[in-house]
């Protein structure tokens, strides 16, 4: 399935992010792409809020992979958020063993499209980019992957061009 959203603010490219965390599940890959700046961590964070797990989540940047254990009482998916931006190829990848994480966690790449998808039989690919001659916060989100992992779109902070 594919979908596209247009996104305001960061309020909403976090609410989208939210939406998506709720259906993960063990198991589950989320690829995000996109350029510096396009907002890939505002929506892990908002992934990370939809999954409840513990921590703040920001870049990984610089430790390439942060584990966020499940929050007491809830949903009890913990998150693995990696950053493959610095990686080299995928012989970096594989020595985090993110297919070993993929077990008990739901797992989210930024920087990983056209490496990480191969760690998972699916994968719910989001990209983000800024509309053309764009310079407010507004954000395009294409989501391509399983019905299952792809949020309702009729919310009313967001537009659907070429839905």
């Amino acid at each position: 399935m594919k979908a596209s959203l247009t996104l305001p603010t960061p309020d909403d490219t976090e609410l989208l992010g939210r939406a998506v965390g709720e259906r993960l599940r063990p198991g589950d890959l989320v690829v995000l792409a996109g350029p510096l700046g396009a907002g890939k961590t505002v929506l892990a964070r908002g992934i990370g809020a939809g999954l409840g797990i513990r921590g703040p989540v920001t870049s990984p940047t610089f430790v390439i992979a942060r584990e966020h254990p499940a929050l007491p009482g809830g949903r009890g998916v913990p998150l693995v958020h990696v950053d493959a931006y610095r990686l080299g190829g995928m012989a970096e990848l594989d020595d985090l063993d993110l297919d070993t994480d993929l077990l008990a966690a739901a797992v989210v790449v930024e920087w990983g499209e056209g490496m990480a998808e191969r760690l998972a039989d699916e994968h719910l690919l989001i990209r983000l980019q800024r509309p053309s001659g764009g310079t407010d916060d507004t954000r395009i989100a294409q989501l391509h992957g399983p019905d299952r992992l792809i949020p309702e779109l009729a919310w009313p902070c967001c537009e659907q061009p070429n839905a």
